[in-house]
């Protein structure tokens, strides 16, 4: 009896061993992920949408070191390839692995399809950038299971169907960007306790907005068919109208005027006619003496309304386009005026600077067929070509501040600049009503135009030599504004005021024209470029060019336009975005990627993007002089034709 009693108590001893080494096991995942299948899932990721990726050395066994790859704990945590030229549709199970991922940036690629429903397997996942894709169809149910998600920016795809009322799931959003996308329907009631950046603009949205979401600014809304607060009210809000109560009268009440007051109602009425016919004959006199004025510039002045301030041509809104022949020279001939056919002594003139072709007049100006360019901070831009076939374009400036005669102090001082790297002024007008400026018509366009326009439609890429051409021409034309006087400044440096010839010589267009207009009106169309200590636009300082200059040099080297919405996740400009990427050491996924196919300027490059930062300095003391940057940006071109020679004559 004992010895069944002890072989009882062994077996049931045995059966808890195994009773807890089988819930020992099945605490564990099956097949628990690790930094090897971190390593298989970036692969997948590489061999489906190529791009830039093809830097990632596979023969290594970590995936630690591969660029955009953040890893803790021995596991990737972070994934981010913005603009690397990813293209086509991420496979079902990419994601699978990377159960540690916390940030996610895949943004300014070409990536199309669905979005991964397998992203719910990370569910660390706390940010999420997929703006500016491809990616279409409709969020899958799984996004909703990501709740540690703080920013989610799925802006610029192609994303269709309602916005799901599952985003309530994500509670912890402070970030939700889904405009320009397809989203139909009404906006559900969303409720984000925390929610502090929102836009669904520019999609096919309808209905009111919801009660939750009306503290949101206007622009997060608009280009769709929404109404509300804060946009217009919708039908119906104010409710059925009440009916009016009107006291009842005693109609047959009736009561007789004195003749006294009869009589001051019709002398009254009489004196009140001639007044007004007084009025009128006053006006008609007014409108004739000022009809030849009004004609003059009615030919100009009614394009303006055929273009929007909100919808500028892109890459047009300049003064002019092209080649000019003039050289440096401290000497300029006094300004010509010519007074046009139909015009008697005492009428407005057409004003020529130096030794410029006076090959028409105003009445030709009026006569030629005009072409909308674009609409700038100064004002609207055109076209003009006369009967003569002689090209030139006319800006039209707007909200002129100073008299007539200031105003021809500085236009004088602006016509006397002449240097190859300046766009000439031609000729003025100046009228009440009407001032105009006349340039050189240049037809190769901007900078950002050549930066910008058609990028990825299979145009040539822009190599480093065009570059540096472009950047040396600019710093020289800028220099040479500067050396003027110590407080001469150009006060609107960006990429569509620098114009190229057919050999990429670049010209400075739309120079001292800020100290003429008020202030922007909008102001985010300079706020890329302008330096932060500068609060009015008529007030900018030649360390304040400096800066416009950097973020230009950044430009030209990333490629990517400063005054783009979300230039990163936080929306920060274009000299912070640079810094906190070379900082981090990623150095080379600042550059355009139609740089990395130029080889042995890798030096040069870093040396030029140093140069933009040290430019767009936060602080004004620390910049250097246009005169420092020209002289660097020389040294580093002429090294460069330097080692190209070495290597030819080693060749040969």
């Amino acid at each position: 009896m004992p010895e069944m009693e002890e072989s009882l108590y062994s077996k049931k001893t045995h059966l808890a061993m195994l009773l807890c080494i089988a819930l020992l096991f099945l605490s564990l995942p099956a097949g628990k992920p690790d930094l090897s299948g971190d390593r298989e899932a970036l692969l997948t990721l590489r061999s489906a949408v190529g791009g830039r990726t093809y830097s990632w050395n596979s023969s290594l066994s970590s995936p630690c070191k591969w660029s955009g790859v953040t890893c803790e704990n021995n596991r990737v945590t972070a994934l981010r390839l913005p603009a690397f030229s990813l293209a086509g549709k991420i496979p079902d199970g990419t994601f699978g692995n990377l159960t540690q991922l916390r940030t996610l940036s895949l943004r300014f690629n070409a990536l199309s399809g669905s979005l991964p429903t397998d992203l719910a397997a990370c569910t660390e996942l706390r940010n999420l950038y997929l703006q500016d894709n491809r990616f279409s169809g409709e969020l899958p149910d799984s996004l909703f299971g990501l709740h540690r998600l703080i920013r989610l920016n799925l802006a610029g795809n192609e994303i269709s169907g309602e916005i799901s009322s599952g985003f309530n799931n994500l509670t912890r959003l402070r970030t939700l960007y889904l405009d320009r996308n397809q989203f139909s329907g009404s906006i559900p009631d969303l409720s984000f306790p925390n929610i502090g950046q929102f836009n669904v603009s520019y999609n096919q949205l309808n209905g009111s907005i919801p009660e939750t979401l009306k503290a949101m600014p206007a622009n997060a809304f608009t280009g769709n068919s929404l109404c509300g607060s804060p946009l217009d009210s919708c039908p119906g809000d104010n409710g059925p109208s009440s009916p009016i109560n009107i006291k009842p009268s005693n109609v047959n009440k009736k009561k007789n005027l004195p003749g006294g007051a009869i009589a001051g109602i019709v002398i009254g009425s009489v004196l009140g006619f001639l007044f007004i016919l007084l009025i009128l004959c006053i006006l008609c006199r007014k409108k004739k003496g000022r009809k030849s004025s009004s004609v003059e510039v009615a030919a100009i002045k009614h394009l303006d309304n055929e273009i929007s301030e909100e919808k500028p041509i892109v890459g047009a809104d300049i003064n002019g386009r092209g080649n000019n022949g003039y050289s440096v020279s401290s000497t300029v001939a006094p300004a010509a005026t010519m007074t046009p056919k139909s015009e008697t002594g005492g009428a407005k003139k057409l004003v020529f600077f130096g030794n410029s072709a006076r090959v028409f007049d105003l009445e030709d100006l009026l006569r030629a067929s005009a072409e909308v360019l674009g609409k700038g901070m100064s004002g609207t831009t055109y076209k003009a070509v006369m009967e003569m076939g002689v090209a030139v374009v006319v800006k039209r400036l707007k909200d002129v501040i100073v008299s007539e005669k200031e105003f021809k102090e500085k236009i004088e001082l602006v016509g006397a600049m002449i240097h190859q790297n300046l766009v000439p002024l031609k000729a003025y007008y100046f009228s009440r009503d009407e001032k105009l400026l006349v340039f050189d018509y240049m037809s190769m366009g901007s900078l950002s135009a050549l930066l910008h326009g058609n990028r990825g439609g299979g145009r040539p890429p822009v190599n480093w030599e065009t570059r540096i051409k472009i950047a040396i021409g600019a710093a020289r034309g800028i220099e040479y504004i500067h050396s003027q006087s110590p407080t001469a400044s150009h006060g609107n440096i960006r990429a569509s005021n620098i114009l190229l010839t057919n050999t990429h010589e670049a010209h400075i267009s739309d120079f001292g024209l800020s100290q003429l207009v008020g202030p922007s009106t909008n102001p985010s169309r300079a706020a890329g470029y302008r330096a932060p200590e500068v609060t009015d636009s008529r007030k900018v300082s030649q360390k304040a060019d400096v800066y416009s200059f950097g973020v230009l040099l950044l430009e030209l080297l990333t490629g990517k336009a400063p005054m783009h919405a979300l230039m990163n996740e936080e929306g920060v400009d274009l000299p912070r975005w640079v810094q906190s990427v070379v900082r981090e050491e990623w150095t080379n996924e600042v550059f355009d990627f139609e740089l990395l196919r130029f080889q042995n300027v890798e030096e040069e490059m870093v040396q030029l993007l140093q140069m933009g930062i040290d430019c767009a300095d936060q602080y004004p003391d620390r910049r250097p002089t246009m005169a420092d940057v020209r002289r660097r940006i020389e040294a580093m071109s002429r090294k460069e034709d330097l080692d190209s020679n070495n290597i030819n004559e080693d060749e040969d």
